[in-house]
């Protein structure tokens, strides 16, 4: 594995202010000490390495654009920048941090009761307690609002029935939110572990995001008292938020991706030498692809850093983060499978870090919405007509 120094073609470190730099390196730091001497090794093996969340949330990870509760109430570019290196070294890492930040406690900040914000928040954002986020269904993923999960109201209490798949972290769980729906169309509910009838199951044979915890959940007349329903989210509506959340985050990790693929690639190219003794770098067609990978990497960083800007003002919206999204994860996958190529047989190798990326990435295409849904999103707002059926 070669050192990484960033990756700055166009100035970018010249945008960040002094603290947004700090963080990123703080992370950076952390990432080359604490995750790629093991990642590898916890790929091979599909193991979560949940002995990194308390250092995780020590430094901040969890809830970090959040306020309150003890939260970093770090600006979203910051927490980009968070995202961007946690998935350098790894996208499963990256969703774990993730689904804690934008899918569970967000919500809660949202959406939640008092009550309910002092019971979780202040755990959550100390890592000793875990959630997930139970949106897709086993036949609904791009279409959530065809969901089959149902709330029905029984007394004082809501009986819950039900089946959540690919929810990220779900069997190290303390608490699902899960999304249902009841007669006042969706909402959301606080499933704790244990509550009688709920259970969750790892989902197996993963060729993707082999270190992160991916799992199925199921309600069976899971009973829970009516002050587990998020108060203030109601529809649609809001679980798409919290997936607007997440997005953003992604489209920041991917680029982490890239550039951890771009930086291998680089390194090997001027290494590996090939024909008269010349290293591979020297040869048009490898720089054709170097020069492809930097130049993207670059619009992906100014992109994310635009959507970034734009959110800490309260003026980013949805499809803006669509847009950063289904391009900067685009992106990433094609430049993680060039990368490969110049590294020939070497590629698939687990010594390095590309084949893994690759793979990862194949999953963080379709999570979150899908490459299409996102186009789909981008062609509604510019021409004024949905297309999606």
């Amino acid at each position: 594995m070669f050192p990484f120094h960033g990756v700055d073609f166009l100035e970018f470190d010249s945008l960040l202010s002094d603290e947004e730099r700090l963080v990123r390196q703080t992370v950076r730091e952390f990432v080359d000490k604490e995750v790629l001497p093991g990642i590898e090794e916890w790929n091979r093996e599909a193991k979560f390495p949940k002995h990194l969340v308390p250092m995780m949330a020590e430094l901040g990870f969890f809830g970090a654009n959040l306020t309150g509760y003890g939260c970093a109430e770090m600006s979203n570019v910051e927490y980009g920048l968070i995202m961007q290196e946690l998935e350098r070294g790894d996208s499963g890492l990256r969703s774990f941090v993730s689904v804690q930040g934008a899918l569970v406690m967000y919500p809660i900040h949202a959406y939640g009761s008092d009550e309910q914000k002092e019971k979780w928040l202040p755990a959550m954002q100390q890592g000793t307690a875990i959630g997930c986020f139970g949106l897709t269904e086993p036949d609904f993923g791009s279409n959530p609002g065809g969901m089959r999960t149902r709330a029905r109201k029984d007394g004082d209490d809501f009986i819950l029935n039900g089946e959540k798949a690919w929810i990220t972290s779900g069997t190290i769980a303390d608490v699902a939110v899960v999304w249902a729906r009841t007669e006042e169309g969706i909402r959301g509910f606080l499933v704790e572990k244990g509550t009688p009838g709920f259970t969750s199951k790892d989902i197996k044979g993963k060729w993707s995001l082999r270190a992160s915890v991916t799992s199925t959940l199921a309600l069976q007349d899971v009973r829970v008292p009516a002050s587990a329903m998020l108060p203030c989210a109601k529809g649609l509506k809001a679980p798409l938020s919290c997936l607007t959340q997440a997005r953003y985050g992604i489209g920041w990790g991917a680029v982490g991706a890239a550039m951890a693929c771009y930086n291998e690639a680089l390194e090997y190219a001027k290494t590996r030498k090939q024909f008269d003794d010349k290293p591979i770098a020297a040869h048009q067609l490898i720089q054709a692809k170097l020069a492809d990978m930097i130049t993207e990497i670059t619009k992906g960083q100014l992109l994310a850093l635009q959507v970034g800007r734009l959110k800490d003002k309260g003026r980013a919206e949805p499809v803006h983060v669509s847009m950063l999204k289904r391009n900067n994860v685009k992106i990433a996958l094609d430049i993680a499978r060039a990368a490969r190529d110049i590294l020939g047989a070497n590629g698939v190798a687990d010594e390095y870090p590309i084949f893994r990326h690759m793979c990862n990435l194949e999953s963080v295409f379709t999570y979150e919405g899908t490459h299409n849904i996102h186009t789909l999103a981008i062609g509604e707002t510019v021409t004024g007509i949905p297309a999606y059926r």
